[in-house]
């Protein structure tokens, strides 16, 4: 039973996302059944739900390949600086005129920028010495802290009207999830959960050091190529059109672990199933709290996910060294 309750949760906390709102819906179980017959809850509610499922499957994916791929518990997108390289690629492209938030053109451009940072972050940890845990991270960070202050800079300098809205969705939010939205998240979702299926088996063989998996007939840069593609195709499309989401690449395949142990292929569909609760739950309190205001999704996601994550690591602190 323990095993199949995320999946389980995640269909109750879907149809509370659906239900509740600003708007009451009347015959709500009667439109729901009736597509196109309730302009709120087809145009809006249905598409932002949609999305938070989607967001939050990319994100803790890119979390579980970064992890793979890095052989490290603490690697995610936001420390490998794929979350700012993609904020990045989106705001120049955004703040240029030549795309909109959420549109087709900012996700290819959030996924570049995201794949170019990720590329920028091993090229600079493996110049002096072997590709290591600690210096992928160390530069990580350096990497996401001055793509970020980048972003930061660009988003003051504007005048444009649309530089609050960007402001606001850089700390995160589903508010401007439309329809036309969903097919670009949709396209880099399946495509970068494609490649960490395929890639899955060999980051088995990666967490046990790349010398060892080199000896057991994995091609190891090919590998990571692999795994930095889907990672930067899962955050560059989440992040490009709803912004940075704190945490969830970080706890959800910690998670998985926990209850489902460390074998990557049998953890993408399970990784996948707790990122989408995530953040759906999330985004359900962000815009019920304090209503008529929305917070910021990425504040309850850290807010409530972080304290999950401290008590399954003071359960179980092995939690990785089991792979």
């Amino acid at each position: 039973m323990k095993k199949v309750a995320p999946t389980i949760l995640l269909v109750l906390v879907t149809f509370i996302a659906i239900y509740n709102g600003a708007a009451q819906i009347e015959n709500f179980w009667s439109a729901l059944f009736s597509p196109g017959s309730n302009e709120i809850l087809w145009q809006i509610r249905i598409p932002r739900v949609t999305a938070a499922l989607i967001v939050g499957a990319s994100l803790a994916l890119a979390g579980l390949i970064a992890q793979g791929a890095c052989n490290n518990a603490l690697a995610e997108p936001s420390i490998l600086g794929t979350t700012a390289g993609a904020s990045l690629g989106t705001v120049l492209a955004v703040l240029t005129g030549f795309v909109q938030v959420g549109s087709l053109g900012a996700i290819a451009c959030g996924a570049l920028g995201a794949l170019l940072a990720t590329s920028l972050t091993f090229k600079l940890a493996n110049l002096r010495s072997k590709l290591s845990s600690f210096s992928l991270i160390i530069v990580g960070i350096a990497v996401s802290a001055f793509f970020t202050a980048a972003v930061g800079l660009l988003s003051s300098m504007v005048t444009r009207a649309d530089a609050r809205s960007i402001s606001f969705w850089n700390f995160g939010s589903l508010a401007l999830i439309t329809q036309e939205n969903l097919l670009g998240i949709s396209i880099t979702a399946i495509l970068g959960a494609a490649i960490a299926w395929r890639v899955s088996p060999a980051l088995d063989r990666l967490s046990l050091g790349d010398s060892t998996a080199f000896h057991l007939g994995i091609d190891v840069p090919r590998s990571r190529l692999l795994a930095l593609i889907a990672l930067s195709l899962l955050a560059g499309g989440a992040v490009s059109t709803v912004g940075s989401i704190a945490f969830i690449g970080l706890a959800a395949p910690h998670i998985a672990r926990f209850i489902y142990g460390p074998v990557h292929r049998k953890l993408i569909f399970h990784t996948a199933i707790i990122g989408a609760l995530l953040v759906v739950a999330a985004d359900t309190i962000a815009r019920s709290a304090v209503q008529p205001n929305e917070l910021p999704i990425g504040l309850i996601t850290s807010l409530v996910g972080a304290p999950v994550l401290i008590a399954l690591v003071t359960m179980r602190n092995n939690i990785w060294k089991t792979q």
